[in-house]
């Protein structure tokens, strides 16, 4: 893995530096009494926010999130369809009657939109259970399938025991991971997203309103979800829209409802009137280079598809700092538009923005003479790294001389 830091490029020294100015302002002391959270800008990718957000925690009814973006998939891909009719088991219905419910009848069937309105608005555990054995046969295959769809999507750290948020030490999310699930429903399947935004739903003649605080206040909140557990656990993954700028924000594990609530109205809002929008790369602008192992070039420029933006806190005097890093160097040929490298910006310590960089251009093939230059280069810089280890080890274990040594 290589790293190359960016001060030496003078467009993005410039901007860090505009964004880097002195003062003290509510954006630069915010902080937030939520155990884990994470707020995040979704058109700029900028992290606003981050606190215990890789701690593993109890997802409680959030899993449904994981639950719903299965049944989107199946529902874009045309293997069901709004109108497929889903069995009410037993086990359904049991699910159904020790907590959160949209009262399903045992040994009937329902429409995957309804159960989809079950599920999102009146976060019913027999919503889910049906949706879970409609899909994958039966509980637990469902919770297998949810774990491949976690790992393909990037939930690094988080793992599902079955469809509705059971409380199971061996079932966890992270706030990480929650935001960039929410992330991947909001963008890919808008076609569906509606159903988060919905604040009541009736079934059964019982009418419920959806459990998101979010829907009912004045921050223009539309999705995703919240959860708890028996005296714990309160979670909540949202999104909201203000003047065209999204933000997701995840709470897990605050002590009550109300803390909840008051919380993540406390972050949207901070998030939408604490920050500047600053403009470091246009689209197809070269941001840096990647080394090439054996090309008709020895560098190749990385760029970006979009603008690259940043959120920066209004006046804040944190130290903004930037690298690409990439896996090299890159071996010849090399196609254009490959996905090669990332440009990571840091605000302190915290990863502010991490986007992919693309190959602007092709490298072909080089001469054999320069293959062969490239190759005793690279060998060179492998055995100095390896013998610049094994030294620092080597002085690592050396013993310290004995107070009573002879000079």
């Amino acid at each position: 893995m290589r790293s190359i830091p960016l001060p030496f490029m003078v467009r993005l020294a410039l901007a860090l530096g505009v964004i880097a100015c002195g003062g003290n302002t509510f954006a630069q002391s915010f902080s937030t009494v939520a155990p884990h959270a994470m707020a995040m800008d979704v058109d700029t990718q900028t992290i606003l926010l981050e606190k215990a957000a890789d701690d593993p925690v109890q997802p409680a009814s959030v899993a449904k999130l994981m639950t719903a973006e299965l049944v989107f998939r199946d529902l874009k891909k045309g293997s069901i369809t709004f109108d497929t009719p889903f069995y009410i088991s037993e086990k359904a219905w049991k699910a159904g009657s020790g907590g959160t419910s949209m009262f399903a009848r045992v040994d009937t069937k329902i429409r995957v939109e309804d159960l989809l309105r079950g599920l999102i608005v009146q976060s019913g555990n027999d919503a889910a259970t049906a949706l879970a054995e409609g899909l994958g046969g039966s509980e637990e295959n469902f919770a297998a399938m949810m774990n491949v769809r976690a790992t393909e999507l990037g939930l690094t750290k988080s793992h599902f025991t079955d469809s509705w948020g059971s409380p199971n030490p061996a079932q966890v999310v992270t706030a990480r991971d929650m935001a960039t699930l929410a992330e991947y429903l909001i963008k890919t399947y808008p076609e569906y997203y509606h159903f988060f935004g919905e604040k009541e739903f009736t079934w059964s003649k019982i009418r419920q309103l959806n459990r998101n605080p979010i829907l009912f206040n004045d921050i223009n909140g539309d999705g995703l979800k919240v959860g708890n557990l028996p005296g714990c656990c309160f979670n909540l993954v949202g999104s909201a829209v203000y003047d065209n700028q999204r933000l997701i924000v995840v709470i897990l594990d605050a002590k009550t409802a109300k803390d909840r609530a008051e919380e993540a109205r406390r972050i949207f809002n901070w998030g939408f009137h604490g920050f500047d929008a600053k403009m470091l790369f246009s689209a197809g602008e070269t941001i840096g280079s990647a080394k090439v192992f054996g090309g008709a070039k020895t560098e190749i420029p990385l760029v970006s598809d979009t603008d690259v933006r940043l959120l920066a806190p209004r006046g804040s005097g944190d130290k903004l700092s930037g690298k690409i890093v990439y896996t090299g160097p890159l071996i010849a040929p090399v196609a254009a538009g490959q996905t090669v490298a990332r440009l990571k910006i840091y605000r302190g310590t915290t990863l502010a923005l991490d986007t992919p960089l693309k190959t602007g251009e092709a490298v072909e093939l080089g001469p054999l003479a320069q293959r062969a230059k490239d190759a005793a280069l690279e060998l060179t810089m492998q055995l100095f790294h390896k013998g610049l280890a094994s030294a620092l080890h080597a002085t690592e274990k050396k013993p310290e001389p004995s107070a009573n040594a002879a000079p």
